[in-house]
């Protein structure tokens, strides 16, 4: 199974460009408020028209301005997870789950597909109850048995974990993980978190600024962001810009340092960036003086904050984070970073 989503639409000063395939597994659109994620799900969806482009799915035109094509949302056989789940409160677990089986006729044969929706998700015990007296875990498995029911072809979840406490939003992640493992349709995960990315999703999409991008393998997304947005929705404390002096060196005047990088660089290069927990004293790659400038804890973690020797006092300071167990009795007159961590951007700043 397959999307294809490449569309325009312009609301207000706001302009939403998206261009990106999924396919069968977990995919996520990770970026910040305001960046298009939800948007997109609109328009998926078809809540929302766009102004240009085309929606496919399976080879099935959902949308295409061109010709004119625009199903409604009941006629696009798709399942849309909202934040609040949307549970009819007036209505039980059960009552709930016959909503999404509108489609079928048979009064025996609904309550049979209801029953064995409400065994998968574990809601037997639940049938009788309201949404009021659900937990926010049961409220989700209450939701997502009313859609998967009437067996979607694509699956929109719009920040499903956004509500929950943090216990309970990892136990639910790896809850519906498991579910949706077992389901053969593509799914779009909308979050703003990059660890609920990680946690979830086998592919990822990023959104910055209304362009919604390419999808790639989540790894690769952490491992070569590429660019300054892709860095940072990554979570990349040490930033820069960057101008390319050769093959594989990078000179950075913000931090007053050259860094040597494990791959050959493109003259477009615009800047380079390095994770906090790259830093070693042991490492002889990529080897400066280093000035304390500050610490924050972390539950589990330190986060030492420094320049390198000659850096702008008025430039931020850089991150090294590392666990309370091996943090350093005294902080380290040099750090290194190795040349494989050392992570060319290009492109705009912003």
């Amino acid at each position: 199974m397959s999307l294809e989503v490449d569309i325009e639409k312009t609301l207000g000063d706001f302009t939403l460009r998206a261009s990106f395939s999924a396919g069968t597994g977990i995919t996520g659109l990770l970026g910040a408020s305001g960046s298009g994620k939800s948007l997109t799900l609109r328009c998926i969806a078809g809540i929302c028209r766009p102004d240009r482009g085309r929606i496919v799915l399976d080879g099935k035109a959902l949308f295409d301005a061109e010709r004119g094509i625009n199903l409604p949302p009941q006629r696009r056989e798709l399942g849309f997870l909202f934040q609040s789940y949307a549970l009819f409160p007036h209505m039980t677990v059960e009552q709930n789950i016959l909503c999404g089986l509108s489609r079928v006729r048979n009064r025996r044969e609904r309550r049979r597909l209801a029953a064995e929706a409400m065994h998968r998700f574990s809601l037997e015990e639940l049938a009788g109850h309201r949404p009021a007296q659900l937990s926010g875990g049961q409220a989700q498995r209450t939701a997502l048995a009313r859609i998967m029911v009437s067996r979607p072809r694509l699956l929109l979840l719009d920040e499903p974990f956004s509500a929950l406490d943090s216990h309970l939003r990892l136990r639910l992640q790896l809850e519906l993980r498991e579910t949706l493992d077992a389901w053969d349709c593509p799914v779009l995960l909308v979050t703003h978190s990059r660890d609920e990315a990680y946690h979830m999703c086998s592919r990822l999409a990023l959104a910055n600024g209304g362009a919604v991008g390419e999808t790639r393998p989540l790894k690769e997304a952490f491992a070569d962001p590429g660019s300054f947005p892709a860095a940072r929705l990554t979570g990349c404390k040490n930033i820069a810009p960057g101008a390319r002096q050769d093959a594989r060196s990078v000179s950075v005047p913000n931090w007053n340092v050259t860094l040597t990088a494990a791959r050959d660089l493109l003259p477009e290069l615009t800047g380079v960036a390095f994770r906090a927990h790259a830093l070693s004293p042991d490492c002889g790659e990529n080897c400066f003086p280093v000035e304390y400038a500050g610490e924050l804890e972390e539950p589990f973690a330190w986060v030492l904050l420094f320049r390198f020797r000659g850096q702008d006092p008025r430039s931020p300071a850089l991150w090294w984070r590392l666990p309370k167990d091996r943090r350093p009795a005294r902080f380290p007159e040099r750090l290194g970073i190795p040349a494989g961590q050392v992570l060319p951007l290009y492109g705009p700043q912003e």
